[in-house]
């Protein structure tokens, strides 16, 4: 930093920096994470800048209101009026197209990627569907993502059984509570969002990505700025871990050239073969889990410059190959 000012403004380069967050008890405990170690890196202290979104106010379905963006755009647009220096994303929230007049500045080495299971009586998955179709029952497990009610109910379909799969909205505390009430047998959340609850405890079982593929970024953290603070993105720089930020562009690349948004059953994930190779595994398929379309693709990469570059090319290829394979079709006028 070299006492260059953080955000390219003189003397305001020692007021507190603002950051913006949404209110849920999840964007808060991620933002103060950051918080800290922005304070940590800067010596710069942060304060925390409560903003709505849309998503947080409307019980809709997210598919219904647009989708990620609904969670992003009161952050971004107070990011461009000034109102706060940088924000803080879940960055599977984040839009796939490029935000004109902000940088992503950072982002973090990732959380788990797991999805979590959260059921009655402490029970994992296939125990609990077995438990009660024994009692003549069927799992009722809820979610408000269609990529887990897809593979949800292909993987139920495959051992000749069945799930009832039920959309939920909510917070943690309230998707946790369907349980808790009874009125629900199971919920399905992130696991890194559990744990940075602190209530990784409450997880009955972590479901395999073999089982359930995540969402594309899902576990890993967006911290935007505007291009004009250059001082702010090249610190905010030094939180960026290029292992995690390489594998979460692969994945998005796959997600913006099939054009699909939370709406449509779309998974990713990216992973890292002794620290040399990017393995990219996508899936398209029907809410109903009828059709599950799955493929992989590897390609050796080099941590360097262009390094995003080719991830972004391998996301791109995987998606062509899902929609000559008829992912086109599975996800309706959204891919087309």
């Amino acid at each position: 930093m070299n006492g260059q000012p953080l955000t390219d403004q003189g003397p305001a380069a020692t007021a507190p920096l603002r950051l913006g967050t949404r209110r849920s008890a999840l964007a808060m405990a991620q933002s103060g994470m950051v918080a800290r170690e922005v304070t940590r890196v800067t010596g710069r202290p942060v304060e925390l800048v409560e903003i709505t979104t849309y998503g947080d106010v409307s019980r809709e379905a997210l598919a219904q209101i647009g989708g990620t963006g609904v969670f992003v755009s009161a952050l971004r647009d107070a990011l461009l009026e000034g109102r706060i220096d940088f924000a803080v994303h879940s960055l599977k929230d984040l839009p796939t197209a490029a935000p004109e007049g902000l940088v992503l500045a950072a982002v973090p080495e990732r959380e788990d990627v797991r999805d979590a299971l959260v059921a009655r009586d402490g029970l994992g998955l296939e125990e609990l569907v077995e438990k009660l179709a024994q009692s003549g029952h069927t799992a009722r497990i809820g979610t408000g993502s269609p990529r887990r009610m897809a593979q949800l109910n292909a993987w139920a379909a495959a051992l000749g059984t069945a799930v009832e799969t039920v959309p939920i909205r909510g917070n943690v505390d309230t998707r946790v509570g369907f349980v808790g009430s009874g009125e629900l047998d199971a919920v399905v959340l992130a696991t890194a969002g559990l744990n940075r609850l602190g209530r990784g405890a409450e997880i009955t079982q972590h479901l395999d990505p073999a089982l359930m593929v995540p969402a594309p970024g899902q576990g890993a953290l967006a911290i935007e700025c505007t291009a004009a603070a250059t001082g702010l993105a090249a610190a905010l720089g030094a939180l960026d871990h290029a292992p995690t930020r390489v594998a979460v562009a692969a994945e998005r690349a796959l997600l913006g050239a099939l054009e699909a948004g939370c709406s449509a059953p779309v998974a990713a994930l990216a992973t890292w073969r002794s620290g040399s190779e990017l393995l990219l595994e996508g899936v398209v398929g029907t809410v109903d889990g009828a059709t599950l379309l799955k493929m992989s693709a590897s390609g050796p990469l080099v941590l360097d410059e262009s390094a995003e570059q080719h991830a972004q090319a391998l996301g791109r290829a995987l998606a062509a190959r899902l929609l000559d394979a008829g992912a086109s079709t599975l996800m309706g006028e959204r891919a087309r």
